[in-house]
């Protein structure tokens, strides 16, 4: 209720703008009488584009019914009588309005509710800040363009009035002189005498008659051509409204879109973008309106000048403006995946922003959708293709447009398509199947105005890398993040730079970062010098160097790192899907520190007290985290050293969390700089079993007691090259043991189990399985 209260306070074109959410679709006494009920629903967990959740949307229709309906029996004496059977009506108009599309009144008050938001928080940011920041200023700009623009559309509409008032009576005028010439040819019957008498009246009338048409004439023409300047002025408003709207807000919304492929924030907005370009629809008609009733009016009265050629020039002139606002505002609403496999259904949604205000949705146009090349593409944008080539099968790949009336906008949600098939083209060089981009075009066809203008209107998505299996995807996102992050507005397509500033790419590789954490927490400037130094084979001690220093695709995701078989990028979605899969906890509360190479956690741990661990990505390994701590060595005394555990990936933490293992391991005892572990950890681990009276309280159904497992570091005695490993197994079944350390770092081991037997001879003993519990 928080909210309405709110907007309730609105004041100006923002409380006009909140006014005009309500109507018959949903009228506003519903939202203020179940304001806190409304506002308490989860809208935003109903997906609108899934038939599926027809049913949850049913409920929350009947929920609403039933608490319009509790409300009403609540209103009681004289004054609420008239409340009582107005919300009862409300009841039951709801009620016949979408019980048969339940998912509609869940557009309509997601729409209704996110639209206020809006309006609140522009309003709030106005008047805490005392000031409007440039986007503010920006949108300022354009509403008092357009309302000079509505003023220019009123007086020109004014003055063609007044011109064909004048028209009209001039017309009547030279009917008038037409009869007195009659007259005056029909006197040569009548006496000498009184012919003379008439025809001198007459020839006095004509003449002042004729006397005031060529006067007349000669206003009308300056009418005319007063009013095609205005009109010819007009244009030019519109044209450089049009041209804000289109070419900078358009713009800069689909660089939005696309920057949202690469986590970037989401690309909202594009209701402010309809209402804008359902403006300039409807001036722009207005006008070409009026421009066609001056030509008429021109046709009905030829009068000598110059008007037809400029009327026959504004009409093509804002038969253009109109083309140009129609082909593009049909816009690409939710992108198909950028990475698409095939045999996979995935969805889009394609709208046409001045769908509505044009009434297209009258007669309901149909959108394809198809699959073409980056060639093909190239060739559509250069009209040297007028038919559509495809480059493979998309099912399901046609749709109808839909109006959906609680929020005005034309729409088409594909939501089952599937790519089928696909026909790749010839690969140049060292590209691989994951470097080719396609893109998914719609196309359509529709009329406006009574068929009087017929529109073909087409779109591309952004840039797809087509897989086959799931293996190709890694690769595949670094063709997509590359394109996202490089591509210039106006591109041929697909073309990016092939190399790069290395600032321009940490800004990429933070914003992805981020999205994956879904936290602030990004990458520091300390993290993407460790990344520097990883991507350059000739690393540089100054942080500053890296600020100048360009990096190539072949350098992100094309050669291996130096002595190692995956890539910059391979090793760095590594460490994403890790962290997002088992870690982001963990890297929100600062507790992996993540990017650090084996000697700088040498050079940090030695300064510290024995048990001092920390968190670093394996160097060695693609989506590996490893432990490092620093303790005495065993086998020399007075001796430290820093130890490394054999890095841990996400099979590993699908058994044991992270939080667990480091529980289990006594000698990790301050994670770095000087933190208690359990002050860090222990909110993450995992409850040990409940014992009642010597006995386990959980048992399984079929009798037996689950065992837990638990990791330990065996005493460290003989030379440093004595290989020891954790992740003992604690079950009769076999268990990977697959947690290594060594007092160098990171090494890879094929057969743990014959590494296991070698150190039980070394040590001399049996390793001992230790349990969590006791058998029953």
């Amino acid at each position: 209720m928080a909210m309405w209260i709110q907007a309730q306070q609105l004041q100006g074109e923002a409380l006009h703008q909140m006014q005009a959410l309500y109507g018959q679709h949903f009228p506003i006494e519903v939202r203020h009488y179940l304001a806190q009920w409304i506002e308490s629903q989860l809208w935003d967990s109903v997906e609108l584009d899934n038939p599926a959740e027809e049913a949850k949307a049913k409920r929350l229709l009947d929920n609403l019914v039933a608490e319009l309906q509790r409300k009403a029996q609540l209103q009681g004496g004289e004054d609420g009588f008239l409340l009582k059977i107005k919300l009862g009506h409300y009841a039951s108009q709801l009620k016949s309005t979408y019980d048969r599309c339940p998912l509609e009144l869940v557009r309509c008050i997601k729409h209704i509710l996110h639209s206020e938001q809006r309006l609140v928080q522009e309003a709030t940011n106005v008047s805490t800040e005392g000031a409007m920041d440039s986007l503010s200023q920006r949108h300022q700009q354009i509403n008092q363009a357009f309302e000079e623009l509505r003023l220019a559309t009123q007086e020109t509409e004014n003055e063609l009035r007044k011109l064909q008032h004048s028209q009209e009576y001039f017309i009547i005028q030279y009917q008038e002189n037409l009869r007195i010439q009659a007259q005056l040819s029909s006197l040569s019957s009548l006496p000498p005498a009184e012919r003379t008498q008439r025809e001198t009246t007459l020839q006095s009338k004509r003449a002042t008659v004729e006397a005031w048409l060529t006067r007349e004439a000669t206003t009308l023409q300056k009418y005319r051509l007063d009013l095609s300047e205005q009109h010819q002025k007009t244009l030019g408003l519109l044209r450089k409204q049009q041209t804000l709207i289109l070419d900078e807000e358009l713009i800069q919304w689909k660089r939005r879109q696309q920057l949202a492929g690469n986590g970037g924030p989401h690309e909202g907005g594009l209701d402010v973008l309809q209402s804008w370009c359902e403006k300039l629809a409807d001036l722009i008609w207005q006008n070409r309106q009026q421009i066609r009733r001056c030509e008429h009016l021109t046709q009905q009265l030829p009068l000598p000048g110059p008007m037809e050629e400029l009327l026959s020039k504004l009409n093509s002139d804002i038969t253009d403006v109109i083309s140009a606002l129609v082909t593009s505002t049909f816009i690409i609403e939710k992108q198909p995946p950028q990475v698409l496999k095939t045999q996979t259904k995935f969805a889009a949604t394609v709208r046409l922003l001045v769908g509505g205000k044009l009434n297209v949705h009258m007669n309901p146009p149909q959108v394809k959708a198809v699959i073409v090349s980056e060639q093909q593409a190239k060739a559509l944008l250069k009209n040297e293709s007028t038919h559509s080539e495809s480059s493979g099968e998309i099912l399901n790949n046609n749709c109808v447009m839909e109006y959906h009336q609680a929020t005005g906008t034309l729409s088409a949600h594909f939501r089952n398509m599937s790519l089928k098939r696909i026909k790749r083209s010839d690969r140049r060089g060292a590209e691989s199947v994951t470097e080719e981009k396609f893109t998914v075009l719609f196309e359509s066809q529709f009329s406006v105005g009574g068929n009087e203008l017929v529109f073909h209107v087409k779109t591309l998505s952004l840039p797809v890398v087509v897989i086959v299996h799931g293996s190709q995807d890694n690769n595949a996102t670094a063709t997509v993040l590359w394109d996202n992050a490089f591509a210039e507005p106006g591109r041929v397509p697909f073309v990016v730079p092939d190399k790069v500033l290395w600032p321009q790419l940490c800004e990429a590789l933070d914003m992805k970062y981020k999205a994956e954490m879904h936290s602030g927490r990004g990458l520091s400037e300390d993290n993407l010098v460790f990344l520097a130094q990883k991507a350059f084979t000739n690393s540089s001690n100054n942080p500053e160097d890296y600020r100048t220093m360009t990096i190539s695709w072949a350098q992100f995701n094309r050669e291996s790192l130096p002595g190692r078989n995956f890539t910059f990028w391979q090793w760095f979605d590594g460490v994403v899907e890790l962290m997002k899969k088992h870690l982001k906890p963990h890297w929100n509360d600062g507790a992996i520190l993540g990017f650090v190479n084996k000697q700088q956690a040498q050079d940090m741990l030695m300064s510290k007290p024995n048990g001092t661990f920390l968190l670093r990505f394996s160097d060695s390994e693609i989506g590996g985290i490893t432990i490092a701590w620093v303790a005495e060595n065993p086998n020399k005394s007075g001796e430290r050293l820093v130890w490394n555990l054999l890095p841990y990936t996400t099979k590993d933490f699908s058994i044991r969390s992270l939080a667990d293992r480091i529980s289990d391991l006594n000698h990790l005892l301050f994670l770095y700089p000087d933190r208690p572990k359990d002050e860090v950890f222990a909110k993450y681990y995992t409850p040990p079993l409940c014992m009642h009276g010597g006995s386990l309280a959980a048992k399984a159904v079929d009798g037996y007691v689950k065992p837990q497992i638990k990791q330990v570091v065996p005493d460290m005695v003989n030379a440093v090259n004595t290989f020891l490993f954790l992740n003992v197994c604690l079950c009769s079944c076999s268990v990977r043991n697959d947690t290594m350390l060594d007092a160098d770092g990171d090494f890879d081991l094929e057969d743990t189990m014959d590494v296991a037997r070698h150190v039980e001879e070394l040590l001399r003993r049996p390793m001992a399985n230790q349990w969590s519990s006791q058998q029953s």
